[in-house]
């Protein structure tokens, strides 16, 4: 896992807590114009992120046509994407750029618990998506008839309660260890997850559920690629309709693989700065977090670029006509 900065102890009027001396972190002092520009840019960046998921969640919550197992499990990706622009970013936000902790340690605690659980829930999402093209691609006779909305969502409600029960352990394991593994100071907010614990949770929550993403979808691309030779040379006018189909089903899966593969290279950067201690390297290491968290804005931006219905319903849900009654039934995908 990461680990925030944690400035050292120091003395005088930059201190996270000026009366105690001995024992505040420093507060970084960065000149007004750039704290400004810096929260101007991290803000706004979380405040669009907050409304284009909730857009999507409303989307896909409001229109009948939209309830489908494909987006329930982008439901589940935009509800934490959403989390993370609401709660993530703008404490990352106000940390980062002051360097102090100023909400005492147990919301320290929860606050790496939530962020935690909302990135492990971020890539079984993903994972799901993958599984569902996977599906709808390569074996779409079985996924006809075994991918249900009953099904996805009790597998979106597993995703989520692992991600809740692991990470909460982790946190609570490695809480205690803490003042015993590095020198502290009031005002900084560290949970230090490393040696063979570190390993396992980096297999676990990321090099597993990825290298299955990537293994998925290189059969679909490969899947796509031999279907597409197949429709151009058949001529069978009774196969005209199965095309179509098929079709719209390579379409699909190349549009989430965009998705897929956008993501991934969001959060790559992160998992070389796993497990140590960001002070050694912390510009670089604030980047890397800090593109982890774009990708919860570029998301539904995503959406809008590949998707027509959901520009439909972003214009439909701006000029209110979601308050129309039936408005639910409204034709949105063509």
């Amino acid at each position: 896992r990461l680990v925030l900065w944690s400035p050292l102890a120091g003395s005088g009027p930059d201190l996270c807590y000026p009366l105690l001396l001995n024992t505040s972190c420093r507060l970084s002092l960065q000149p007004r114009f750039t704290a400004s520009l810096l929260y101007t840019l991290t803000f706004s960046l979380a405040l669009l992120t907050v409304l284009l998921n909730l857009l999507l969640i409303v989307s896909i919550a409001h229109f009948r046509q939209l309830h489908t197992p494909t987006n329930q499990v982008l439901l589940s990706l935009a509800g934490s994407d959403l989390l993370i622009g609401l709660v993530v970013m703008p404490l990352e936000a106000q940390y980062y750029i002051s360097s102090c902790w100023l909400l005492g340690p147990w919301l320290c605690y929860v606050y790496y618990t939530l962020s935690y659980v909302l990135t492990s829930a971020s890539v079984a999402s993903i994972l799901l998506i993958s599984l569902d093209r996977y599906l709808a691609v390569c074996q779409p006779l079985r996924y006809t008839s075994e991918v249900t909305m009953g099904r996805v969502q009790l597998a979106v409600g597993l995703c989520w309660s692992c991600a809740v029960v692991y990470n909460g352990s982790l946190v609570v394991v490695n809480v205690g260890r803490e003042p015993r593994r590095r020198r502290s100071c009031r005002g900084e907010c560290v949970v230090l997850v490393d040696g063979p614990t570190g390993w396992v949770e980096l297999l676990v929550t990321f090099l597993a559920p990825i290298s299955t993403v990537v293994a998925l979808y290189l059969q679909v691309f490969g899947a796509a690629l031999s279907q597409t030779r197949k429709m151009r040379s058949s001529r069978a006018a009774a196969a005209g309709g199965t095309t179509a189909a098929r079709r719209s089903e390579l379409k699909a899966a190349l549009r989430l693989g965009v998705v897929v593969v956008v993501f991934l290279l969001c959060y790559f950067p992160s998992l070389g700065f796993m497990g140590q201690d960001a002070s050694e390297n912390f510009a670089a290491w604030s980047w890397g977090v800090w593109l982890l968290y774009l990708n919860s804005c570029l998301n539904p931006l995503l959406y809008a670029l590949f998707y027509p219905w959901f520009r439909r319903t972003i214009r439909m849900i701006v000029n209110l006509q979601i308050l129309k009654p039936n408005s639910s039934r409204a034709s949105v995908l063509h």
